[in-house]
């Protein structure tokens, strides 16, 4: 096509556009890491304390001690992990999350710690917030 609208720069004289690294304030990108990865073995570790202790031990015990987590890290891997094979929105990873996070705060609220159940969920709830601040921004 010899008719091509030019353009009327010279591109030859322009330099690269660079991309400055934004300024990090406050706890650095490790410290948020973490706090993710403790708040999920936490929780994780909260269901499997619940299946030990809120059911008899031979049969129905072990199913849960071992199924709870093992369900929850199933559907945590499969709707909200960066490798996620399913591709899911912001809002369905938001409540995949929730429901994880209810799940193992109200696995605390069963066995008579409410206060643990409670600081559990305001801490993932803030961890979450600042995960997802993060991923969108």
């Amino acid at each position: 096509m010899t008719n091509a609208p030019q353009s009327p720069v010279d591109w030859g004289d322009v330099p690269p556009p660079t991309d400055p690294a934004p300024a990090r304030r406050g706890v650095s990108v490790s410290g948020w890491v973490v706090l993710r990865v403790l708040v999920c073995a936490f929780g994780l570790l909260s269901l499997a304390y619940w299946g030990y202790l809120a059911w008899p031990f031979p049969f129905p015990g072990v199913l849960f001690m071992v199924g709870a987590p093992l369900f929850a890290a199933v559907v945590w891997f499969l709707f909200r992990s960066p490798r996620s094979p399913i591709d899911t929105d912001v809002v369905g990873k938001v409540v995949v999350e929730t429901a994880l996070v209810i799940a193992a705060g109200g696995a605390w609220l069963s066995l008579g710690h409410p206060v643990v159940g409670l600081v559990f969920v305001l801490v993932a709830a803030f961890s979450g917030v600042v995960a997802f601040r993060r991923e969108t921004a």
